[in-house]
């Protein structure tokens, strides 16, 4: 398969700082190697430094998500697969615009539904799927090239596990499908009886057990281990049509042994693989 990989390499605005070194620390860590060898044709694409000088958190954001939509879209106008990586989470809405996706598979410890009003701690990323399904941050999600928000009826919010009271309280007014690895054959079902067409899947890191994988700061119990949420991204890419995907937050400095690389390489290698031969 043709792979283009897309480095958006940005933390709350701040390039290559925090989870913004994880992109070139998965390209150093052999992931290029490991898909080359598994037959993939590999482009690596860089967005580079982008948006505001003073890297405040919002301009800066919504920038990467506007070159990142470019990046992807070019990606796939040359029969490429796009598959990004990002700090932060936001990144994803400027993939869903690059690949015109109307469903999207969220996999986070975090459920990242919080909205200028009812987030605590003012985090943006903790906004992010909330972007994306157009509750909040609409005009700016708006600017993004191709932007469309998906429907919250095809979401799959898998393992999210660490959520406000204000997030629990907006998901029960909303369609939004939740599980947990495994049992994701329920979920795609959902998916397809809402029309997905292109689904987009969205891999926080951090989604994973800390004490099988721990990919940056932010620790809850529970989870899937690495193999586990392979053999849940791979059945859900065999079910339903995905078009693209975002590897997130990754922090090296929370990887002493460099864990991390090899297992994402594992798991984008099976997912391809799937995709492929679906």
């Amino acid at each position: 398969m043709k792979v283009s990989l897309i480095l958006a390499s940005y933390d709350s605005g701040h390039y290559h700082g925090g989870m913004g070194q994880g992109p070139d620390a998965l390209i150093s860590g052999g992931l290029v190697d490991a898909l080359t060898l598994a037959g993939h044709d590999v482009m690596v694409e860089d967005i580079g430094r982008v948006g505001d000088g003073q890297e405040r958190e919002i301009a800066t954001g919504f920038a990467v998500c506007n070159a990142v939509s470019g990046e992807v879209r070019m990606a796939r106008d040359r029969g490429r697969f796009p598959i990004v990586l990002a700090g932060n989470c936001l990144t994803s809405a400027g993939a869903v615009a690059g690949e015109g996706a109307d469903a999207i598979i969220w996999a986070a410890q975090h459920g990242d539904l919080n909205t200028p009003e009812t987030s605590v701690y003012g985090f943006l990323d903790g906004m992010a799927l909330s972007t994306v399904l157009g509750l909040c941050w609409r005009p700016m999600a708006a600017a993004i090239p191709g932007f469309r928000p998906i429907d919250p009826a095809r979401c799959v919010l898998l393992n999210a596990r660490d959520l406000d009271p204000a997030e629990e309280k907006l998901l029960k007014t909303l369609p939004v499908i939740r599980m947990e690895c495994p049992g994701v054959a329920q979920a795609t079902e959902k998916l397809k009886a809402a029309g997905a067409n292109s689904v987009h899947m969205h891999l926080d890191l951090d989604v994973h057990d800390p004490k099988a994988l721990q990919a940056n700061r932010y620790v809850t119990s529970g989870g899937p281990n690495p193999e586990q949420l392979r053999d849940a991204a791979c059945a859900m890419a065999l079910a339903v049509p995905v078009v693209g995907i975002t590897v997130s937050a990754y922090d090296p400095a929370f990887d002493a042994q460099a864990d991390v690389p090899p297992l994402v390489g594992q798991l984008l290698n099976d997912l391809l693989a799937t995709i492929e031969g679906r």
